[in-house]
């Protein structure tokens, strides 16, 4: 294994976009390559075959990806687990993710159920700040924002504020029915989950 390879960190999605990426692999028909051999495999016939291409994607060298498509190497490092993981995830059954995420944001909207601490402004008074477990369906204007912002490479700390604004919209205010002018933020996400 060279320097380069020991020296970058795994990848780390945060929670809301980890959540996305669940939420994702719920509408396959069938679950995504697991071993390193058959991630590699799948990678490469995406690639057209192009083993320096994939290297470069996951940040090994060209004969590190020869020895997993050939079966030589079976137990690939935390680094390029993760790497494997995620580069075969987002090409996965790239027509099952577009149908269900075309879905979300035109019609059906998107459920998410959240357990983060709530702060909150408003003219007049509010509860004050504190855990709260929320479930709630986000309107498709809002996940096509979500969405358009993740396909960007938003980081975490961009989606919190829509995703906030998202839940106040429909469970706090729902739609707009009651406690005119409140906004809600979010911090400390302690689980999130969203459902297509």
């Amino acid at each position: 294994m060279s320097e380069h390879e020991q020296q970058q960190p795994a990848p780390r999605r945060g929670k809301v976009l980890e959540a996305l990426a669940r939420a994702e692999r719920k509408v396959f028909t069938r679950p995504a390559p697991e071993s390193a051999k058959a991630q590699v495999k799948f990678l490469l016939t995406r690639a057209k075959g192009a083993t320096k291409a994939l290297a470069e994607r996951l940040g090994v060298s060209r004969r590190t990806v020869e020895r997993y498509r050939a079966g030589k190497l079976t137990t690939p490092q935390k680094r390029l687990q993760a790497a494997l993981v995620e580069e075969t995830e987002s090409e996965w059954k790239p027509q099952f993710r577009a149908q269900a995420r075309e879905q979300a944001s035109t019609s059906s909207g998107m459920m998410v159920e959240v357990t983060v601490y709530f702060g909150f402004t408003c003219s007049g008074s509010s509860d004050d700040g504190r855990i709260r477990t929320i479930t709630a369906l986000i309107s498709p204007t809002y996940v096509k924002q979500i969405l358009e912002l993740q396909e960007a490479g938003a980081t975490e700390e961009d989606l919190h504020p829509i995703v906030a604004e998202a839940i106040t919209e429909s469970y706090f205010t729902e739609w707009g029915t009651r406690a005119d002018g409140l906004r809600a933020d979010f911090t400390h996400v302690q689980s999130i989950d969203f459902q297509f």
